[in-house]
């Protein structure tokens, strides 16, 4: 079967009408906006967007979102060139050289350089995508329970083996994800690990798994680095020369843009992994490497093109199998889901212009998203020179927002500080966020194939030709990763995050994962013959992971890579407990006076005490905030949990009221 080009340009036509492209460009400016402010990013920003895309248009609701992941990864050059910020996990590579350019007066040309492979790169992507869902078709049609439960498995051991330095801790971080997974109403319809909670009956909301994991951690840690002034902002000269930079390099753009394909397919390998790949290929390609880590341009051509290409690669797997080959791609899924798509052969059969519309609006958002970022650069490079303190709050805010619309109780708002605590320790102790996200959202998909695969084949499946083949990938996978993982031959040194100084605290921590993964065990015996099948299985084989890592960071006498805690080289005059304790006070605000007006309260204080300077500026964007909020309320019909205030005066409801 061919390329419809009927249905191919359909799509096209159908994307370019007015509707439809307000949807994409709005998609692409806020992705612009969520690559350009640091601690946010694909994740974030998808998270934020869901509870907006519900009982929208399909192709409107794709446009959108599609139009907010394809840019960030443009806009967050922003930041890494002029601040030295990474905007996202994927453009810390670019930092290398593009930040020495900033200094040296040529930011213009490195962010000209930067945007022009990023246009290619997404490009590109959408063209390997294109070819992607075709040459993928007999295999997608070939596929039954037992082949789509070894798929998904094959994908977790890559996620677990490639994600973070230590392959067995991201294999046990993909069992915990599962785990937490785990967490509702399981295939037969008994209620599992609930805890009496009606709250938890429906599973914890995948939205706020996405801001727990990558928002809270993030935001955090850039106020404790308090890394968030660029002196002036000032964007320098070069934009021309930037352009041709590129021209003259686009093998380079071009080698480096099937690299961003091709790791952004393999499950694991995204998001912060892509642009060091970019780069280490392009200095081991190179004859002359004196510049590198000065401002040579071809350490900007390189991650930049790789980081936008990868996007149409990680949809192959997310599009065609249903596999999310990133954090941002399970949030993606979960966005499918919401408005009614189904991944799978729909694509490729029934729903093939929704595919069309996907690749269309990938390459135009690219289009679009660098156009913007050459317009607006000037005005972009002011504010990165916005202080931190000034943005945390209402970022943090704009979080317990979009957790809010989960499902619109106070429990939302508590679900999203544990999860954001959890993601705080799990960044600070090494353990794979991604993994934990990707583990979680393919926790139902792989519990509900392997029951088909049991009750349709009995067990059986598992000697069918393909499933026999996705076996041995899986072995070998693990086997390949182990052998020949990065790590493995890395020295490191005590005067590093893996110093063996202090291992109580990451000890404990693993201790804890421990008992989720043996709570998970005993409660398995609970249920029937299949229920009890899939907890008892990976909460005993994550226990014994778990209980791997924890003897190896007891008796570790020497710095490894199953040693990492942040907090021994972080420079900070504040711990995370003290910006934890700031989000419990903003709680205690809300318990007071709702949460629209303690947001307004949280926001005025925190600046006023991290910023000072002017009060009535400092009052003025606490308004703002409840303004911002009174707005949603109205345009959502959203009613804000209540505190005190709201039972002892009459309010709106836009304003925590009582109905």
């Amino acid at each position: 079967m061919g390329i419809d080009t009927t249905i191919l340009f359909n799509a096209l036509f159908g994307l370019i009408q007015p509707t439809h492209l307000m949807y994409l460009t709005i998609g692409t400016v806020l992705g612009l906006l969520v690559g350009i402010l640091p601690g946010l990013g694909g994740v974030a920003g998808l998270s934020i967007l869901l509870p907006f895309v519900f009982g929208m248009d399909e192709s409107h609701a794709l446009a959108m979102m599609i139009g907010l992941l394809a840019p960030t990864t443009t806009s967050d050059t922003f930041p890494s060139v002029l601040m030295g910020i990474p905007g996202t996990s994927g453009s810390q590579a670019t930092v290398v050289d593009g930040f020495p350019l900033s200094k040296k007066g040529e930011g213009a040309r490195a962010l000209g350089a930067a945007f022009t492979a990023s246009l290619f790169g997404g490009v590109f992507g959408a063209l390997v995508l294109t070819g992607a869902v075709f040459a993928a078709r007999p295999i997608i049609l070939a596929m039954g329970f037992g082949e789509q439960i070894m798929l998904i498995i094959l994908a977790l051991s890559m996620v677990g083996m490639l994600t973070g330095d230590n392959a067995l801790k991201g294999l046990a971080t993909c069992g915990v994800g599962l785990i937490i997974g785990m967490i509702g109403v399981e295939p037969h319809g008994a209620f599992r690990l609930t805890f009496g909670s009606t709250y938890l009956s429906d599973g914890i909301p995948i939205v706020i798994v996405g801001l727990g994991m990558f928002a809270l951690p993030e935001i955090i840690e850039l106020l404790r680095r308090q890394q968030t002034i660029a002196e002036g902002g000032v964007l320098g000269r070069g934009w021309k020369q930037g352009f041709l930079d590129a021209i003259k390099h686009k093998w380079i753009v071009l080698r480096c843009s099937g690299i961003g394909c091709l790791i952004g397919a393999l499950p694991g390998l995204g998001g912060s992994v892509v642009d060091w790949i970019a780069y280490g290929h392009i200095i081991q390609t190179s004859k002359d490497r004196s510049n590198f880590g000065k401002g040579d341009i071809r350490g900007v051509l390189a991650p930049e093109s790789a980081n936008n290409a990868k996007e149409g690669g990680a949809l192959i797997p997310t599009l065609l199998f249903g596999i999310p080959g990133s954090g941002s791609m399970a949030i993606l899924l979960a966005g499918f889901i919401l408005i009614g798509i189904e991944p799978g052969t729909e694509m490729i059969t029934t729903k093939l212009h929704l595919t069309y519309t996907i690749i269309w609006s990938l390459a135009i958002a690219n289009v679009i998203g660098a156009g913007l970022c050459l317009v607006l650069a000037p005005h972009i490079a002011k504010l990165t020179t916005i202080r931190y303190a000034l943005l945390a709050p209402f970022m943090i805010v704009l979080i317990f927002f979009a957790a809010f619309q989960s499902n619109r109780i106070w429990t939302d708002l508590f679900m999203l500080l544990g999860m954001g605590t959890l993601g705080v320790f799990m960044k600070r102790f090494g353990w794979s966020r991604p993994a934990l996200l990707i583990g979680f959202f393919l926790s139902t998909r792989v519990e509900t194939k392997l029951y088909q695969s049991v009750q349709v084949y009995g067990a059986d499946f598992l000697l069918r030709p393909i499933v026999i083949v996705l076996l041995l990938l899986t072995i070998g996978s693990i086997y390949v990763a182990a052998r020949f993982s990065p790590s493995r031959d890395k020295k490191y040194v005590e005067d590093s995050p893996n110093s063996t100084r202090r291992k109580n605290p990451q000890m404990i921590f693993t201790c804890i994962f421990i008992l989720m993964a043996l709570v998970v065990f005993f409660d398995g015996f609970r249920y029937g013959t299949l229920g009890k099948i899939f907890p008892i299985f990976i909460g005993g084989v994550t226990t014994l992971m778990l209980l791997g890592v924890l003897y190896q960071q007891y008796t570790a006498k020497a710095p490894s890579s199953i040693l990492y805690d942040a907090e021994l080289t972080i420079e900070s005059d504040h711990s995370e407990w003290y910006y934890i304790g700031w989000i419990l006070a903003y709680f205690a605000m809300m318990g007071l006076v709702g949460f629209a007006y303690g947001s307004m309260a949280f926001i005025a204080i925190f600046t006023a005490y991290k910023v000072g300077e002017s009060v009535m500026r400092n009052a003025l964007l606490g308004v703002g905030a409840v303004v911002f909020l009174m707005v949603m309320a109205l345009f959502l019909t959203l009613e804000y949990p209540p505190g005190l205030l709201q039972t002892l005066v009459e309010l709106p409801w836009w304003l925590g009221g009582l109905q």
